[in-house]
């Protein structure tokens, strides 16, 4: 009896303290949220580099749009606190480059992604550098029947003056129109850092001709000493192997996957150190979009290899377009030291989801060095 009097009266101090949050204002909320924190630098020297994954599944639904708006507000928000330098795109920037009948459950079709891709990225046009390179879905029709695309009409050179200032050369595509599809850009780092660093966006399933362009840029002498990273949509398998076949028709036509374009141009490199890509997925299931490997180059350097893809968490193919997801690479002081953290604006926009907002497997929370 004396057992139950004490729970009564346990029950009846959380209701009242409950009620007490209640008039001020404060509710409940989940014990989670009690510790949580948004992004930080681990050091005030650090600086950011931002990944946004596939962001096809955004673009082709009016439902969506909202998320990737809010990821690029959040990025805007947080540039100077987290010291954001660049933010990559890891392709396939719409669902459908060409199809001109719309899907029963697809809302746009064709052109219409590319608009509202275009429109949402006037968020942080003159605001920030952004990189993007293009997706499998960003060809043809339906996905890679050829080498037609929109982008270079919506994203000419010089679109965004933040990224216009760091672009140091782009190639010809197969229609002979030079494009970013193929580029080269050049940052420095901010201080204490202050490494230089060559980025190489490549195509999907790039051409050989692709990869002798880029290997010329990155064995050029001033380049030397930069820290190279490559941007390309299809590299790395979830199991963090490369891919050695695929199976588009620009893969049949010569195109290279990723054994190859590690072959060809990253393992003789002397300088490309990191790269990031995107493409792989499959419903619901983190851990097929999130890969990490790392292996040596000819001179003997490590090479850091990810993959990042959130595209069908959140609903599949047909949901929310990826809950929000992001990766932050932190560039620690030291000049070698990155910290990996995978973070969601979406769920961190409200006090009653933001306890979601981090990953913290280790795929998606780890930390591996550029030396």
């Amino acid at each position: 009896m004396r057992i139950g009097k004490i729970l009564l009266a346990a029950a009846l101090l959380c209701a009242v303290n409950a009620f007490a949050l209640l008039q001020a204002g404060e509710p409940p909320r989940p014990a989670e949220t009690a510790t949580w924190q948004a992004p930080k630098l681990s050091s005030p020297g650090s600086w950011t580099m931002v990944v946004v994954p596939d962001v096809q599944a955004y673009t082709e639904r009016p439902c969506n749009h909202g998320i990737l708006d809010i990821m690029n507000a959040w990025i805007l928000d947080n540039a100077d606190t987290l010291r954001i330098q660049q933010v990559l795109f890891t392709g396939d920037l719409v669902f459908r480059n060409d199809q001109g009948t719309p899907m029963p459950e697809r809302s746009l079709i064709a052109k219409e992604q590319w608009k509202a891709f275009s429109r949402l990225m006037e968020r942080l046009d003159g605001e920030i550098p952004y990189i993007l390179c293009t997706g499998n879905h960003d060809y043809g029709h339906v996905s890679a029947e050829n080498r037609r695309t929109w982008f270079h009409e919506f994203f000419p050179t010089d679109r965004n003056p933040q990224t216009r200032k760091h672009l140091l050369a782009c190639s010809y595509n197969a229609f002979d129109t030079a494009t970013l599809e193929a580029a080269a850009y050049e940052f420095t780092a901010p201080a204490p850092d202050n490494r230089k660093f060559l980025f190489i966006t490549l195509p999907f399933a790039p051409s050989d001709a692709d990869l002798e362009w880029a290997k010329k840029i990155v064995d050029q002498p001033r380049f030397a000493s930069h820290v190279g990273v490559l941007l390309t949509h299809s590299y790395l398998r979830w199991n963090g192997e490369r891919f050695q076949t695929e199976n588009s028709q620009l893969n049949k036509e010569g195109g290279n996957a990723g054994e190859a374009i590690f072959r060809k141009l990253v393992y003789p490199a002397k300088n490309i150190r990191l790269v990031i890509c995107g493409h792989i997925a499959l419903p619901d299931q983190w851990e097929s979009g999130i890969a990490f490997s790392m292996d040596k180059n000819e001179s003997g350097k490590t090479v850091a290899q990810m993959a990042f893809n959130t595209q069908a968490i959140g609903g599949g193919w047909h949901g929310s377009g990826g809950d929000g997801w992001l990766r932050l690479l932190e560039f620690m002081p030291d000049g070698k030291t990155v910290k990996a953290t995978t973070f969601s604006p979406f769920f961190a926009i409200s006090p009653s989801t933001r306890h979601l907002s981090w990953k913290h497997d280790e795929r998606s929370e780890f930390t591996f060095t550029i030396e």
